[in-house]
Formats: C-alpha cells, sequence, structure tokens
C-alpha cells in the first residue's frame, strides 16, 4: 500500500468518525419542536377548560369532568349573563370598551410623541428625562394606586371614568418603545429636508412621523389596551359604584356573592370571563398585520 492509498484511508475513516451536522440539525429541530408543543398546550389548556366550563351549567361544573362536555347549556348561559340584574353585564363591557380604548388611543399618541421628542431633539435634561422614564420601571402601578386615589378623592375625580382614563395616558415602557423605534424608523435626513421645505414640527409629527411609526403606534396602543383590559386592583380602588366597573371588577363581585348572600354564580362568572378574552382575540387577529411588518422591518433592512 502506497503513501497516498494510506492517506485516503486516513481520510475516509475520519470523515466516517465524524459527526453529522445534518442529523445534529435534526436533532435540535425535533427538541424545539417538543418544546413549542409543550409551551403551545400549557397556554391553551386554560382557555380549554374555560370554554369547556362555559358550556355546562351548575350541576355539569361540580359534577362532571372538567376537561371535557356535560351538556350544551352555553347558550341558555349567555341568555342569563346579559340579561341578570338587568343587563348589568353589558354596561361593564362598555366601560372596559371606553377606558382601554380611549385611553389608550391618547396613551399611545402621548407615548408617540413624546419617544419623537427624545430620539430627533436635543435640549437640556434629555439624558436626565430619559433616566426618569427608565427608572419609573422599577415602581410598581400598585404602589402608585393609593397616592392616585388620595389625589382624585381630593379633586372629586373618584367614582367617574376620569379615574381610569387619567392614568392610562401616562406609561412609561410605551415611551421607552415609542423613541426606540423612533430612533429605528425615522431618519434625521428626512425631518430635515421637510423642515426646508417648511413644514412646521406639528405638522412634520402628524404627517410624516405618525405615519413611519404606524406599525409601533400598534404595538404600543395593543400593549396598553390589554393591560388597562386586564387592569383590577387600580379600578377595584378609585371605582365605587357599580355603574363604573369594568368586567374584571364586575365578574369579581358576582363571584365573591356565594359567600356573601350563598348565590351562586359560577356559571355566569366563567361565561362572562369567556366572553372577556373574545375582544382581546379580535384584537390580536385584527392587528397582526402590523405585527408582520415589525418582524420583517429588520430584515428588509
Amino acid at each position: 500500500m502506497t503513501l497516498i492509498e494510506e492517506r485516503r484511508n486516513a481520510h475516509q475513516v475520519r470523515r466516517l468518525n465524524k459527526p453529522d451536522p445534518t442529523a445534529r440539525s435534526r436533532g435540535g429541530q425535533r427538541f424545539l419542536l417538543v418544546g413549542l408543543v409543550l409551551a403551545s398546550a400549557y397556554s391553551l389548556f386554560p382557555v380549554w377548560w374555560l370554554i369547556v366550563a362555559a358550556t355546562k351549567n351548575r350541576t355539569g361544573l361540580y359534577q362532571s369532568n372538567g376537561l371535557w362536555f356535560s351538556g350544551m347549556h352555553l347558550w341558555a348561559n349567555l341568555r342569563q349573563v346579559f340579561t341578570y340584574e338587568n343587563g348589568i353585564f353589558l354596561r361593564w363591557t362598555a366601560n372596559s370598551f371606553l377606558y382601554a380604548g380611549v385611553g389608550s388611543l391618547g396613551g399611545t399618541l402621548i407615548a408617540l410623541a413624546t419617544g419623537y421628542g427624545l430620539a430627533r431633539f436635543e435640549f437640556p435634561g434629555r439624558s436626565a428625562v430619559f433616566a426618569c422614564v427608565v427608572g419609573s420601571f422599577l415602581i410598581p402601578i400598585a404602589l402608585l394606586t393609593l397616592p392616585l386615589y388620595l389625589m382624585f378623592s381630593k379633586i372629586g375625580l373618584v367614582d367617574t371614568p376620569w379615574a381610569m382614563l387619567i392614568p392610562c395616558l401616562i406609561n412609561p415602557f410605551s415611551v421607552y418603545l415609542a423613541k426606540v423605534y423612533t430612533e429605528a424608523t425615522v431618519p434625521f435626513e428626512l425631518l430635515e429636508a421637510a423642515r426646508l421645505d417648511g413644514a412646521g414640527e406639528l405638522r412634520i409629527f402628524f404627517s410624516i412621523v405618525l405615519r413611519m411609526m404606524t406599525t409601533g403606534g400598534a404595538t404600543v396602543f395593543l400593549l396598553a389596551f390589554v393591560n388597562t383590559w386586564n387592569a383590577f386592583f387600580l379600578p377595584l380602588t378609585v371605582l365605587r359604584g357599580e355603574e363604573n366597573w369594568t368586567l374584571n371588577i364586575g365578574l369579581y363581585n358576582w363571584s365573591g356573592k356565594r359567600l356573601e348572600s350563598g348565590v351562586d354564580l359560577t356559571s355566569l362568572v366563567l361565561t362572562g370571563a369567556l366572553l372577556s378574552i373574545v375582544p382581546m382575540a379580535v384584537m390580536m387577529v385584527a392587528m397582526r398585520r402590523y405585527w408582520r411588518t415589525g418582524v420583517t422591518l429588520g430584515a428588509l433592512k
């Protein structure tokens, strides 16, 4: 055997003993797939339980398997939810849309304007202002609820829609997102060109900046909407009368009636909870194209 043949054989042996990168990649993909399936099952399990529970009557809730159907009483439960106490559930739904919709829309506009100002304007103390915005993330909203209640009680805003709307207008995290997105999508050259053409700052913001920040604005609005829709401690503190309650507070009150008056409204609470997540699902589906745009933005650039 010549030297060339020995080297060739040794090379073939090393190649056979070398791990196959394709097999390693397939193994990683399987591991990732299993992890995604488990995470999806963990996320969908409560939703499935809620859907099944909303179709049962009081007897089925306590005497049947919690993960499977036991008679179809969904329409009867829906009718009871919408007619109980003269349809107070519909009033709570309208209140939740008012607080989450109007408050999030105003808060998004303020956040975009503030983030744009921090990102594209030079002024004394800009770094200190941004540091305060970031530092405010460390303050839990629950710690601000009592000071807000004391302040609103002095000016007569307790148990009014303004007690919910005003806190929704200020969100430091939304300001931070708006600043980061402005730095990534709004170039200085475009702003300078608009100023040379004689456009004022307000016109530049509303005609140019807002249109370029559609995806970022949609993200900020959606996060704020979900946060306000799911709020519990703040409306529990600042709202007193039933006519101003949100869905969360109203359903919480229904669940407590079993202990207070012996009335079991568990079926109504579960059906109302199922209805309360429908707007969230509709929002996610309706705004998914903005999420896709945001995901592909970096790849296109």
